[in-house]
């Protein structure tokens, strides 16, 4: 199993880059770079590429109603080329709220997107012939009728390093998923219960896997959650720190009805308690609403505990399939980040 983390900007970019190459000396394979409506995420991760040797850098995510489809393939093999091959392409459709309120645009049709993106990016990449492109979503060249006329079909200029970049996935609903199984390299889930899973999407994956093209070869899963190994409370107090976030998610990222978040909430089976939260969150009640996360999914969806928990964690992860540990490391009694990231692979290996 690999291991990976989110870039943290909680101290400052610059800082946060730094700590990743410690923890790339620590055996770190993959850091994953988030965007949302701060700073762009291509910056940062150009930034990490010229800082770093070894670990892969990834996007996680880059939404899909951003850029066009092209934009998004020429940023991947810029990436890919500065960094020499360490590039991964991680796409999304990150929802409505910000999509429609940030960019302006319409947050429509996104599974067909996602596909149709997909094609276009290793068309891009592959630089076999001239991107043609004509699909529901998306049409290259633009036809006449809607533009100038004046388009025509063009190669990328420059030749990228590797004509397949690595592309994952964020996916929760059904649909989505088995997309991310056909098609995609590998699958990023978010609150990921690994004895849930395959209630929950086994499925959807079963679906998705029975289309995907062999020559993709199998499926890559990015899951894990917060990290701290100990036997002391100030370990166990760490699954605490995920509290806020687990209520925003459920409670507030989305309108009542369009809570992709909520939903699997309510799918792990944990239906009042997520209807509670939400209705807290909206209301401005936030602190009532952490109160309401149960211990429960705090506790699966972690790597926090002694030693032989976290590795009993481990190996749950490992039985559903997934390949990449996505870890927040949090140093307690003395530790430091980069030596959780090293015992963590002692465990993991």
């Amino acid at each position: 199993m690999q291991i990976s983390t989110f870039l943290s900007y909680a101290g400052g970019f610059k800082e946060a880059a730094g700590q990743v190459a410690d923890y790339e000396k620590a055996g770190l394979d993959r850091v994953w770079v988030a965007e949302a409506y701060g700073y762009d995420s291509p910056s940062f991760m150009g930034y990490l590429a010229a800082l770093t040797e070894r670990v892969r850098i990834a996007s996680g995510i880059i939404p899909i109603y951003t850029r066009t489809p092209a934009l998004i393939a020429m940023t991947a093999a810029g990436l890919d080329a500065l960094s020499g091959e360490r590039f991964e392409l991680g796409l999304g459709a990150s929802g409505p709220q910000v999509v429609e309120g940030w960019h302006g645009v319409a947050y429509d049709a996104p599974i067909g997107r996602t596909r149709e993106i997909i094609e276009i990016c290793r068309k891009v990449w592959a630089r076999t012939a001239p991107l043609v492109h004509d699909g529901r979503h998306y049409h290259l060249p633009l036809p006449a009728e809607q533009g100038t006329g004046l388009g025509r079909p063009l190669k990328i200029i420059t030749h990228p390093v590797r004509g397949r970049i690595p592309v994952w996935v964020a996916a929760l609903g059904d649909k989505n998923v088995a997309l991310a199984a056909e098609v995609a390299d590998g699958w990023l889930p978010i609150l990921f219960v690994p004895e849930r899973a395959r209630q929950v999407w086994g499925s959807s994956l079963d679906a998705g896997r029975a289309k995907r093209d062999a020559d993709l070869g199998p499926l890559q899963i990015s899951a894990g959650g917060l990290l701290a190994i100990g036997d002391g409370e100030d370990v166990l107090a760490v699954r605490e720190l995920a509290r806020p976030m687990v209520a925003l998610y459920v409670g507030g990222m989305g309108a009542r009805g369009r809570n992709f978040y909520n939903d699997l909430a309510r799918r792990y089976g944990y239906e009042k308690e997520a209807a509670e939260i939400q209705d807290l969150y909206l209301d401005g009640r936030k602190k009532e609403a952490e109160a309401l996360v149960p211990e429960e999914l705090l506790a699966l969806t972690s790597l926090v505990g002694p030693r032989g928990w976290v590795a009993e964690r481990v190996a749950a992860l490992r039985e559903v399939g997934v390949t990449d540990l996505q870890v927040t490391p949090i140093p307690t009694g003395g530790r430091t980040g980069a030596g959780l990231v090293e015992e963590l692979r002692a465990i993991a290996c």
